[in-house]
C-alpha cells in the first residue's frame, strides 16, 4: 500500500484512492465531482452506498456499499456499482447472498480526519500490523480466506479488539457458528484414470452409478481392464468378450455396460441384436458408447454403414443423434446422454427419474443455522428429607427429558432431512423412522417435534430453491420426453404437491421456463442477474461464461438452457468451462488439458446448437490447430471457489503483460512464453515470480532494445571483444526495468536513440580509459566485487545514449518531466546525457560543467519546471 499525500484524505492502494462518503467534504473538489457524475450515471440515491473508489488513472469511480462500516470489525462489501464516468458505463455487483464477500480493512483511513472512531480502528489496525497479519496481501481480501488467516495466528476479532483463541476453541467453525464450503469444484478425470479406465466406465463412476453396492457387468469386455480395475476398486464386476473372454458366463447385473462394441461390428442386424442381449441382462441400466464421427476419425475404404481401415477392422461413426436414435429405436426405450458417444437407458423409470432429477438437483444454498438449541437439562432427583423415625423415606421422581434426548441422533437426522428436502419428508424417506416412533410414540409426533425446531428464513430458502428445482426437472423432460404423472417417483410426486400444487399446474409452469429459454430477451436478462451475482463473465450483448461447477447456481432459465445442452451432449460437467450464447441459441462447452492451471490450455470445443439440435465437437492439437490458452480464469469462476484471490491477483498481473481481449483470448503458448522471458519472469502456480535462468543477449530488453543492445553498446567493449555479461541476475532485471521505465518511452517520443555506453562489469572498467566512476555511476548494475560488495552501492542500472538531431537539454527536459528516473546528468546540447534508474528514485538532475584542467565537474540543475515536485 502506498503513502498518501498528507494533504490528501484517503486510503491509496496502488493508484486507487479509497474514501468514506463522510470523508468527501474534505476531499479534493475534483474527486468529489467525479464521485458526483459517477452516482448521477448510476441513478443511485446517497444512501444506497458509504464508501468510494476513485481510480487514479481512467475515468472509473466505483460506489460501494459496506453496511456494517462502523459496526465491524472488516465490513463486508453488499453492492458495488462500477461507473465509467467517460463512457458512461455502468456495471454493478450483487454479494449480498455471496458466503466470501470481499472485506475492508484500515477503516480508519478513510475517514474525516476528526472522525471520533479513528483511534479505535487505527488501534485494531496497529495490532494487526504487529503480528504481520497484513503482509499477504493476496489472502487478506475476502472474508474466509481472511478469518482463516486471522486462526493461523492465532487470533479472532470480537468488535475491534484482537483477541487470542484458546487451546479448547473449535477451529472449524467461523466466529459466527457458519461454516464455509467453497462449491466443489466438478473436473474430469485424470490422465492417469484415463488411461485405466474407459470412459463410459470412468463417466459412471464420476455419477456415482457404480460403487459397492451395485453389480457391474462388462458385455464385450475385451482384455478386461475395466472389470479388474472396478475389483480392485470393491465393485462386484464380470465381463465377457468373445475373443479375449469366450467362456466367461454372460450373467446379469443392476448395471451393463457395452462400450465400444456396437461400432466395430459390421453387420446392423448383429449390431442391433448385441444391444438387445445386453439390455436384456441389466436389472437397472444399460450404458452404451460407440466412436463418433469427426475430421480425425479413422479414414478407410467405405464397407456397408461404415469403413474398413487398413488394418482389416470395421468402424461405423455415428453421430451423436445418430446413435441416440439406433439406441432408442433398438431397445423401445429413451436414452439419456452422458457425453459425447456415451449414453445411458434405465429399465427402471423411478430410477431415471431419480437420476435425472439429481442431475438438476442444486447444492441447497442456505446459510447455516446459529448454534443449536441446547436441550433442557434433565432435573436431578431432590435429596431426600431425613426421614421420620415412624414412617419409611419416600423415593424422589426422576425428571421428565425432552422425548427428542431419547433419540438425538435420530431427531436430528429427521430434522436434517427436512430442511434438505424443503418439504415434509414421506415415511419411508426416514431412515430412523422405527426408533422414532418408538421414542415418540408415533411418526406424527416425532414430525410435528421436527416441525417445531425448522428455522422459519432458511425452510423458505430452501423451498424457493427446490422449487426451481423440480421446474428445471419438468421443463428438461418436456424438452424431450414427458412422463405421466403415475410413472413419476413418489419422491418427486411430493414435491410438486408441496412445492407447485398440481401436476397440471406444474407442467403448464414448467413450459412456461421452458419457452422462456427461447427467449434471446430473457436470456439476456439472466445473465445479467447471474453476472451481477459473480455467476461468470458477461460478454455484454454475447454471452455468459462460467465453470460449470456454477451452472447449478444460475437462475432457473439458464439453468434449462443448459440443460437442454446437456439433454444433447451430456453431462456438462466433462466440460470445464460453458459459454452460453445469448441470441443464437447455442451452448459452446470447452475443455482443458488441466483447469487447476493459472493458464489452462484448451483441448476441447464443443458446439451445442439447440435449435438444430446438433452437437459438434472440435478437438485442438490437431491437424494443425494449436491449443489456445485460457486467459484471466478468475472471470469463470466465483470468489467462494478455493485460490481466488490468488487466480484474481495472477490475472491483474498477466493482463498487464499481455494483450488479452474481451473474450479472454491473448497469445498462444509461444507468445506468451515469450512475454514472460522479454519481462524476466516465470509463472509459477498462481504467481508471477523472477526468472533466474539469465536472458540471452538477443532476447528483448524493453519494448524496443535487446540486451545485447545494452551489453556492447560500448566503444571499448566492442573494440576488444570482451563478453561484458552480467553474473547477478539482479543486474539483468536491473537493465530490464532501465529500458522499461526510461529508454521505452524516449524512443517512443523521440524515435530511436544512439546507445553509447551501458552495462560495464567490472572486467571491462579495468580497460577503459580516462575517468570513470564504477562505485558511484550505476554502469555495474548489481556486479559485485570479489569480496561480495556491490560494485556500486546505489544498483539500478544506468546507460549514455544520444538522439541525433535533437537537443539534448530538451531530452533531458522531457526524462526529467515524464519518467520516473533516478540520477540525470547533462552534457551538453549535443552531447550524450546520462541517466540511471534505481531503488533510490534520486530525481536528480546534474549539469557536467568544465572546470580547470579539462575535467568536467556535476554542478544541481533545478532549472527544468517540469522537474519540480
Amino acid at each position: 500500500m502506498k503513502t498518501v499525500d498528507p494533504g490528501i484524505i484517503g486510503k491509496a492502494v496502488g493508484l486507487r484512492l479509497y474514501l468514506h462518503a463522510s470523508a468527501l467534504v474534505q476531499a479534493l473538489p475534483e474527486d468529489a465531482a467525479r464521485v458526483g457524475r459517477a452516482q448521477a450515471l448510476a441513478e443511485i440515491v446517497a444512501d444506497q452506498f458509504n464508501v468510494v473508489r476513485i481510480e487514479r488513472h481512467g475515468d472509473a469511480v466505483a460506489l460501494l456499499d459496506y453496511p456494517g462500516f462502523f459496526d465491524e470489525a472488516f465490513p463486508v462489501l453488499a453492492r458495488s456499482w462500477r461507473v465509467d464516468t467517460g463512457s458512461g458505463k455502468v456495471s454493478f455487483r450483487d454479494y449480498r447472498d455471496s458466503f466470501n464477500p470481499p472485506i475492508l480493512h484500515r477503516k480508519e483511513l478513510l475517514l474525516p480526519r476528526d472522525h471520533p472512531d479513528i483511534a479505535k480502528f487505527a488501534r485494531l489496525t496497529s495490532d494487526l500490523q504487529s503480528v504481520g497479519l497484513f503482509e499477504d496481501t493476496v489472502r487478506i481480501g475476502f472474508r474466509v480466506q481472511w478469518e482463516a488467516l486471522l486462526r493461523e495466528r492465532g487470533y479472532r476479532v470480537v468488535g475491534h479488539v484482537m483477541v487470542p483463541i484458546g487451546n479448547n476453541e473449535d477451529y472449524g467453525e467461523d466466529p459466527d457458528g457458519q461454516h464455509f464450503e467453497g462449491p466443489v469444484i466438478r473436473r474430469h478425470l485424470t490422465a492417469l484414470s484415463r488411461q485405466s479406465l474407459s470412459a463410459p466406465v470412468s463417466m459412471m463412476l464420476r455419477l456415482g452409478l457404480l460403487d459397492g453396492e451395485v453389480t457391474f457387468f462388462d458385455y464385450g469386455c475385451g482384455r478386461g481392464d475395466d472389470v479388474a480395475a472396478l475389483r480392485g476398486g470393491g465393485i462386484a464386476a464380470q465381463g465377457w468378450d468373445p475373443h479375449y473372454a469366450p467362456d466367461q458366463p454372460i450373467a446379469r447385473a443392476r448395471i451393463v455396460n457395452i462400450g465400444f462394441v456396437i461400432n466395430v461390428i459390421e453387420d446392423p442386424a448383429e449390431r442391433r441384436d448385441a444391444l438387445r442381449k445386453a439390455f436384456e441382462i441389466a436389472a437397472d441400466a444399460l450404458c452404451v458408447a460407440a466412436m463418433l464421427a469427426s475430421e480425425n476419425a479413422v479414414k478407410g475404404r467405405p464397407y456397408a454403414d461404415g469403413v474398413l481401415t487398413s488394418r482389416g477392422t470395421f468402424q461405423k461413426y455415428y453421430t451423436q443423434a445418430e446413435l441416440r436414435s439406433f439406441i432408442e429405436g433398438t431397445l423401445e426405450a429413451s436414452a439419456i446422454a452422458l457425453a459425447p458417444g456415451v449414453f445411458l437407458v434405465f429399465k427402471d423409470p423411478s430410477a431415471e427419474q431419480r437420476f435425472q432429477l439429481g442431475r438438476t438437483r442444486s447444492r441447497l444454498r442456505i446459510r447455516p443455522p446459529l448454534a443449536p438449541r441446547q436441550a433442557k437439562p434433565i432435573r436431578e432427583p431432590k435429596p431426600p428429607r431425613e426421614p421420620k423415625p415412624t414412617k419409611e423415606p419416600k423415593q424422589p421422581k426422576p425428571g421428565k427429558p425432552d422425548l427428542w434426548e431419547l433419540c438425538p441422533n435420530a431427531f436430528a437426522a429427521l430434522h436434517r432431512r427436512w430442511e434438505e428436502l424443503a418439504r415434509e419428508p414421506g415415511p419411508e424417506e426416514i431412515e430412523a423412522r422405527t426408533e422414532l416412533e418408538a421414542a415418540f410414540g408415533s411418526l406424527p409426533r416425532a414430525l410435528r417435534a421436527a416441525c417445531s425446531w425448522l428455522d422459519g428464513e432458511r425452510l423458505r430458502t430452501a423451498r424457493n430453491q427446490r422449487r426451481e428445482d423440480v421446474l428445471v426437472y419438468l421443463a428438461l423432460q418436456a424438452f424431450g420426453k414427458r412422463k405421466p404423472y403415475r410413472r413419476l417417483d413418489p419422491a418427486l410426486q411430493r414435491d410438486i404437491k408441496a412445492f407447485l400444487g398440481d401436476y397440471t399446474s406444474a407442467l403448464d409452469e414448467a413450459l412456461r421456463l421452458l419457452a422462456s429459454a427461447a427467449s434471446p430477451e430473457i436470456v439476456a436478462e439472466a445473465a445479467q442477474r447471474a453476472s451481477e451475482k459473480g455467476l461468470g463473465w458477461l460478454t455484454e450483448g454475447r454471452s455468459l461464461q462460467l465453470h460449470t461447477s456454477l451452472v447449478d447456481r444460475l437462475p432457473a432459465v439458464l439453468r434449462v438452457y443448459v440443460g437442454c445442452a446437456s439433454v444433447l451432449y451430456g453431462d456438462v460437467g466433462l466440460a470445464d468451462v460453458v459459454k452460453i450464447h445469448l441470441a443464437s441459441g447455442k451452448v459452446t462447452l470447452l475443455r482443458c488439458d488441466d483447469f487447476s492451471r493459472s493458464i489452462p490450455k484448451l483441448i476441447e470445443r464443443v458446439k451445442v446448437n439447440l435449435r438444430t439440435q446438433d452437437v459438434r465437437v472440435f478437438p485442438y492439437g490437431d491437424d494443425g490447430h494449436e491449443p489456445p490458452l485460457m486467459y484471466l480464469k478468475s472471470r469463470f469462476i466465483h470468489e467462494e471457489i478455493p485460490g481466488y484471490a490468488e487466480q484474481a491477483e495472477f490475472d491483474r498481473r498477466m493482463s498487464e503483460l499481455v494483450q488479452i481481449d474481451e473474450l479472454s483470448r491473448g497469445p498462444f503458448e509461444a507468445g506468451l512464453q515469450a512475454a514472460l522471458r522479454g519481462a524476466g519472469l516465470k509463472i509459477s502456480g498462481t504467481m508471477l515470480t523472477d526468472d533466474d535462468e539469465p536472458p540471452r543477449l538477443n532476447d528483448p530488453c524493453g519494448a524496443h532494445l535487446t540486451f545485447r543492445d545494452l551489453i556492447n553498446c560500448g566503444e571499448t567493449a566492442r573494440r576488444t571483444g570482451l563478453p561484458n555479461l552480467p553474473k547477478s541476475a539482479e543486474s539483468y532485471r536491473a537493465l530490464r526495468a532501465l529500458a522499461q521505465n526510461i529508454l521505452d518511452p524516449v524512443i517512443e517520443w523521440f524515435g530511436s536513440i544512439e546507445l553509447t555506453y551501458g552495462f560495464c562489469s567490472p572486467e571491462l572498467s579495468r580497460l577503459i580509459p580516462g575517468r570513470i566512476a564504477p562505485a558511484l555511476d550505476q554502469h555495474a548494475a548489481h556486479e559485485e566485487r570479489a569480496n561480495g560488495t556491490p560494485v556500486c552501492p546505489r544498483l539500478g542500472a544506468a546507460v549514455d545514449f544520444l538522439v541525433r538531431d535533437e537537443d539534448m537539454m530538451e531530452v533531458a527536459e522531457w526524462i526529467a518531466a515524464n519518467t520516473p528516473f533516478d540520477r540525470l546528468y547533462v552534457y551538453g546540447h549535443d552531447q550524450p546525457l546520462h541517466v540511471s534508474y534505481g531503488p533510490e528514485h534520486k530525481r536528480e538532475i546534474y549539469e557536467m560543467v568544465p572546470a580547470a584542467g579539462g575535467r568536467r565537474i556535476p554542478k544541481r540543475i533545478r532549472a527544468f519546471p517540469a522537474a519540480r515536485r
